[in-house]
């Protein structure tokens, strides 16, 4: 025969301590964790400032990655203080040797007129959808408010900008600029995995939006068919949190890099070629730009394409994927970005190697913060472009 309800918690509450919600405030401010163990669907009542966001459902398997130290003064709330008992007992079960609930729960604690944060704004299809992230203590409610705020600039929907778009807009990037000149190619379709081959011969900023859409309408895709110019760049860049360099050609990629210390806006710069791939975060006067790796653009002959010297199809998407881990890092301000660091894949090898990069003082581009380089459009060998007669 099944226990009734109201027995387990009774018979939790005989062994598990129960504290006023003054009393573990106190104690929070003394070190002890705060654990909400209620549901998503129920942060629109507010939760604690500081607590760890982990239903029960999933709090034996949660906790113990969050929590290393058994010893760790752990204070569990719900809704009224019912599960929390519950869980509080589990976790002394499993070890957990200093655990008490929050007698009376959210309800309680928000009459004693203790600190909580108002309704986060998320409907509850986005609490569900975002629940992975909001049960994370580095991004949580504020955090995913702040990446459906955040605007992108995607430099490129090919092989780098497919996996950067799909996980951007699968996290809740609110606004993606896609900028792109080019169309949907079958030769395209071996590695750019956000067309599709009902789309060759469209536009790829068109097949990205559709594709960016379906997979989340939260996400607003301003889609640009144009090329990357000196006379759009600041424009594109204006009021963008970070720049993502999806970029196959050394002219745009000095573009990017030049009007991006104009814009002061950080720049993701993800590159790959046959096996290899690399990625670095060039933050405008913080760290080295581009150019202090490499001052001027090679010559053609020097810098084959993809198309002339192939790519592995999932190269793109491992470089791209990270290119996406950095640019979240810098919309939620979390984790050590690679400003400073290059980092090299070797697809065939199966290894990583960082490399440590300084600025350079005598940098063409970052050397002088007083004197801004001139946005130059480099034609396809690397040479500035000629200009038109007026």
């Amino acid at each position: 025969m099944t226990t009734p309800y109201r027995d387990l918690v009774a018979a939790a509450r005989a062994e598990v301590a129960e504290v006023e919600p003054t009393e573990a405030w106190r104690r929070a401010g003394e070190g002890a964790l705060l654990v909400d163990v209620r549901e998503p669907t129920e942060y629109v009542d507010g939760v604690v400032p500081g607590a760890l966001l982990i239903p029960r459902g999933v709090l034996e398997s949660d906790l113990p990655t969050r929590v290393s130290d058994a010893s760790t003064p752990l204070l569990l709330y719900c809704a009224v203080g019912n599960r929390s008992l519950l869980a509080a007992k589990t976790l002394r079960d499993m070890g957990f040797h200093d655990v008490a609930s929050v007698a009376g729960g959210m309800t309680r604690w928000k009459t004693a007129g203790l600190p909580w944060t108002a309704p986060s704004g998320l409907s509850l299809d986005q609490q569900a959808r975002y629940h992975r992230h909001l049960i994370l203590p580095e991004v949580g409610l504020e955090g995913q408010q702040r990446l459906l705020a955040a605007k992108v600039l995607l430099v490129g929907a090919g092989g780098l900008g497919s996996p950067v778009a799909l996980y951007l807009a699968a996290a809740g990037v609110g606004t993606i600029l896609v900028v792109d000149d080019d169309h949907v190619d079958a030769s395209n379709l071996q590695r750019q995995i956000v067309h599709a081959a009902d789309r060759v011969g469209s536009a790829k900023v068109d097949s990205a939006r559709r594709t960016i859409r379906a997979l989340n309408p939260d996400v607003t895709v301003d889609a640009r068919q144009e090329r990357l110019t000196s006379a759009n760049v600041l424009d594109l860049m204006k009021d963008v949190d970070v720049v993502v360099d999806g970029a196959d050609n050394f002219p745009t990629r000095y573009l990017v890099n030049d009007a991006s210390l104009h814009a002061r806006v950080p720049v993701v710069h993800g590159s790959v070629l046959r096996f290899e791939g690399q990625i670095s975060v060039f933050t405008p006067y913080s760290g080295p730009c581009y150019r202090c790796l490499y001052p001027e653009p090679p010559p053609q002959e020097l810098a084959p394409s993809c198309s002339e010297a192939g790519v592995l199809g999932v190269l793109p998407g491992v470089v791209g994927t990270i290119q996406a881990v950095e640019a979240l890092k810098v919309i939620l301000g979390i984790g050590d970005s690679l400003t400073g660091r290059l980092l090299t894949y070797d697809a065939l090898e199966q290894s990583f190697m960082t490399l440590r990069i300084s600025r350079n003082p005598q940098c063409p581009a970052c050397g002088d913060e007083t004197r801004l380089p001139a946005l130059v459009d480099y034609d396809a060998s690397c040479r500035p472009a000629p200009v038109p007669a007026t």
